[in-house]
């Protein structure tokens, strides 16, 4: 079915309201979802949505809680979102981040107990249309492995960044600090299909390619140790500077009840007009732009230019879920 991204938002939000969601908290969540589905990025779109709703009747999300904006220092702000969702916290906070980064050249915005972000590169181009180069972290339940190992100790821990242009980002990149999504494991099981060698282990450590034995064993660094050794980075900047749990300390995020996710988030806001200037940073990337275009091969600026779906595909079941959803 091809549907509009709007009615995706205005599903989404009704969907959310009828299962506890505030009316702010509602909007917020259903903007996310409609704008993963705009660019693409089918695994924090709809897909979720049927988990907010879930884990909103159960408690394990607070759906109506007011985040607690403060700034403990020059430069740093934080948002405590009271186990709610962090959409609506960062939207809370995200002025008063960008004020401090505009005042001192370098802010810090921080997200403290926090569900599921779902998107990290949702609200690292939310900070960059401020002309804020934005880079974020995020934490996740643990399913990867340290090199060699078989016991999940860290989430799939991504990392985002955005660099702000006149009139669009000039780069936009959001990935997973292991091999692949856990999504893509989880998408790849209900389809049937084999997923590649390197993207995890089994429970006794062996490389495999049934996504069942994956989501038992674990993921995978994607590039090894270095991948392992960013994982683990994103894991202080996230856990650790915020206050919120360890990745080791999260149950499945899609579990229906439990306790909290109780994540963190931290982004970094940088004004390019307090050190060389905006002007000077774009012809810097364009610099490099222009060599890649040339060369022939497949490499590109990632999210140069970004993809903008509406209408959107949505599965018949998908869609027939979603609509329920919203009916209660």
């Amino acid at each position: 079915m091809h549907i509009s991204i709007a009615d995706i938002r205005a599903t989404a939000e009704a969907a959310l309201l009828a299962h506890g969601a505030g009316a702010f908290q509602a909007a917020e969540v259903a903007k996310a979802v409609a704008r993963a589905e705009e660019t693409g990025n089918i695994i924090c779109g709809l897909y979720y949505l049927e988990s907010y709703c879930t884990q909103l009747a159960s408690g394990r999300v607070n759906g109506t809680v007011e985040p607690e904006v403060s700034q403990p220092k020059q430069g740093v702000t934080r948002v405590d979102a009271g186990f709610g969702f962090a959409q609506p916290a960062f939207a809370r906070a995200l002025a008063q981040a960008v004020a401090a980064a505009q005042e001192v050249g370098v802010a810090t915005l921080t997200v403290a107990h926090a569900h599921t972000c779902t998107s990290l590169g949702y609200f690292t181009e939310q900070i960059a249309a401020h002309g804020m180069i934005a880079i974020g972290f995020t934490n996740a339940s643990a399913i990867v492995a340290a090199p060699g190992g078989k016991t999940p100790v860290l989430g799939t821990n991504p990392i985002a960044m955005t660099v702000p242009g006149p009139d669009a980002p000039l780069m936009h990149a959001d990935f997973s600090t292991s091999a692949v999504a856990l999504g893509k494991i989880t998408m790849a099981k209900a389809a049937g299909e084999a997923i590649p060698l390197g993207w995890a282990v089994n429970a006794e450590g062996q490389p495999t390619t049934d996504p069942e034995a994956a989501l038992k064993g674990a993921l995978v660094s994607a590039a090894g140790p270095k991948g392992w050794a960013f994982g683990l980075l994103v894991e202080v900047m996230a856990a650790g500077l915020t206050g919120s749990v360890n990745s080791l300390d999260v149950k499945g995020l899609k579990l229906a009840d439990g306790k909290p996710h109780d994540l963190g988030q931290t982004y970094l806001l940088i004004d390019p007009q307090g050190h060389a200037g905006a002007d000077v940073m774009a012809d810097r990337l364009a610099r490099v732009a222009d060599v890649v275009a040339s060369d022939g091969g497949t490499g590109r600026i990632p999210g140069a230019p970004r993809k903008h779906l509406d209408p959107v595909d949505v599965p018949d079941a998908l869609w027939t879920l979603v609509r329920g959803l919203a009916e209660g």
